[in-house]
């Protein structure tokens, strides 16, 4: 019995929202901000037990651009080291959506 809770697929509760950006994503180029927000997905997404669906197209997205996980990895951080990514709101807060 726990064997099988443990193969149980678990459900993000950003993954609706989430799906959405993902399909986005498939339909569009990799601008610097689909970079930043493909990057943000592979690492939320990264060994969850679920989402199964999202996880493979992030896949075809990286595939479509040419791109490892590594050097999206490697491009992103250079984006956000240079602080090109993220607009500041009206508070001059940047905002990011980690959750």
């Amino acid at each position: 019995m726990a064997k099988e809770i443990e193969n149980k697929d678990q459900q993000h509760p950003q993954e609706k929202k989430d799906l959405e950006i993902v399909e986005r994503l498939l339909q569009e180029s990799n601008t610097e901000k689909n970079l930043v927000e493909i990057a943000r997905l592979r690492v939320r997404y990264g060994g969850f037990p679920g989402a199964r669906n999202i996880q493979r197209s992030l896949d075809i997205v990286l595939q479509r651009w040419g791109l490892t996980e590594e050097r999206l990895f490697e491009i992103t951080r250079n984006l956000h080291a240079e602080g090109r990514v993220y607009k500041r709101n009206s508070k001059g807060e940047e905002q990011e959506d980690w959750t």
